[in-house]
């Protein structure tokens, strides 16, 4: 058998008079920041070639998210990462690439039947954009071989 103390009821009293009028006036809350930033998650993109579906339509605009953790843990499981590792970046971009086209999805399959030269562009554009955190790139001009930049986010190729 469980005992259990009897407690009286407290006794409700009502604050004095004065307590109402002394109490100390509200803090202002600080000011809201004018401008919060947002952090940019989403990169367009022009592919060189573009990839051409099964009825041949070709897909050149995309856009490419920033990858997560996740993103690039996942594929180190997958048996065709484990049996070649040159197929993580197969996985790893058909994980990220959120839009091409018209495409109603893009998943590794789509990936991996890219031209190389816009597998080599993803993956540079992946550096670019997780790595370094901006689409920008350091380039040599050809002609007078002066260093410059170039914006590959958004921008058609070969344009500065």
């Amino acid at each position: 058998m469980r005992r259990t103390a009897v407690r009286a009821p407290a006794a409700e009293a009502a604050p004095p008079p004065e307590a109402a009028v002394a109490a100390p006036a509200p803090t202002p809350s600080p000011a809201p920041d004018p401008e919060p930033q947002r952090l940019r998650t989403e990169f367009e993109f022009e592919l060189p070639r573009g990839y051409v579906d099964e009825s041949g339509t070709v897909h050149r605009t995309g856009t490419m998210r920033l990858a997560t953790a996740r993103d690039e843990l996942v594929p180190l499981r997958d048996v065709r990462v484990q049996e070649n590792p040159a197929y993580l970046s197969v996985v790893l971009l058909g994980r990220v690439i959120t839009r091409l086209g018209g495409l109603t999805s893009v998943h590794d399959g789509v990936v991996e039947n890219m031209f190389a030269s816009d597998l080599a562009f993803l993956q540079d554009f992946y550096r670019q954009v997780n790595a370094e955190g901006h689409t920008r790139a350091g380039v040599t001009c050809p002609h007078c071989e002066q260093p410059f930049e170039v914006e590959l986010g958004g921008s058609r190729l070969g344009e500065s």
